[in-house]
């Protein structure tokens, strides 16, 4: 599986120029290759990124966490998210699971993880606990 220059360039403005929220990224079969789906721009809220993933196809996607510690101090976690639905195809499943920590070890900076398979798997109650 090739991954697309694109992707570490995004990702790298995400987490060191702050340009995006969050960066949803696909499997192209015809390729084989990784590429960028969506970019959420920085004002946009975790309930654009759960919104912007698709209902029954598969994505890895990347999410800039911004909260505040019980000692008052605003801090930012980068989540990667595995999003395989269980109304998405076997081979797309099998395609994601198999290509997924090599994708993620060429996104440096990734500092919590997090697999769903429903949108009830991450909540944003989830994202905070795993958070602090």
């Amino acid at each position: 599986m090739y991954v697309n220059d694109d992707c570490k360039l995004k990702f790298l403005e995400l987490k060191t120029k702050r340009n995006y929220r969050f960066i949803v990224y696909k499997i192209d079969e015809q390729t084989q290759q990784v590429i960028v789906d969506k970019l959420g721009g920085p004002q946009e809220t975790y309930e654009d990124f759960t919104n912007s993933l698709p209902e029954h196809e598969c994505r890895y996607a990347v999410f800039d966490y911004d909260f505040t510690t019980d000692e008052n101090c605003q801090k930012s976690k980068i989540f990667f998210f595995a999003w395989s639905p269980d109304g998405s195809r076997v081979r797309s499943k099998m395609l994601y699971a198999s290509s997924k920590d090599k994708f993620k070890r060429q996104l440096d900076g990734i500092q919590a993880e997090l697999q769903a398979t429903d949108p009830s798997e991450m909540t944003l109650d989830i994202i905070k606990a795993r958070a602090l």
